[in-house]
C-alpha cells in the first residue's frame, strides 16, 4: 500500500508540474505578444490559438490564468503542509524541578559515576 501511495504521489506531482508549466508558458507568451504589439494591434500579428485567446479574453482568463493561480495556491498550501508534517519537534529539555525524587537520586548516582570515571582516567 505504501508503494502505491508513493507512485501516485510521484505521478500527481509530475502532472501538477506539467500543467503548471503549460499554463505558465501560455500566459508568458500572451504577455509577450501584448507587450510587443499592444492590446489592440496584437490581433493583426498573430494567428491560431493566440488569436482566439486575444479575441476571447474571458475564456483566456478562466481557462489559463485562473487555474494557474489556483494551482500555485494549492502548491503553496501543499508545501506548507509537507514541511509541517516532515519537520520534527525536539522535546523540551526536562527541568530538575519536574523530576521525581527517585529520578533525582538516579541522576545524581549517574553523575557521580561519570565524575568518578573521569577522575580515574586522569
Amino acid at each position: 500500500m505504501k508503494k502505491n501511495h508513493k507512485i501516485l504521489l510521484i505521478v500527481g506531482v509530475s502532472v501538477d508540474i506539467l500543467i503548471t508549466l503549460f499554463l505558465f508558458v501560455i500566459s508568458i507568451i500572451m504577455l509577450i505578444l501584448v507587450g510587443k504589439y499592444g492590446a489592440k494591434d496584437a490581433v493583426n500579428h498573430v494567428g491560431g490559438l493566440f488569436l482566439y485567446l486575444l479575441q476571447h479574453t474571458t475564456f483566456y482568463f478562466w481557462a489559463f490564468v485562473f487555474p494557474l493561480f489556483v494551482l500555485l495556491g494549492a502548491n503553496i498550501v501543499g508545501l506548507v503542509i509537507y514541511v509541517k508534517k516532515t519537520s520534527t519537534k525536539e522535546p523540551a529539555p526536562t527541568k530538575l524541578d519536574d523530576l521525581s525524587e527517585e529520578q533525582k537520586e538516579a541522576l545524581k548516582a549517574e553523575l557521580l559515576k561519570d565524575l568518578q570515571k573521569n577522575i580515574d582516567e586522569k
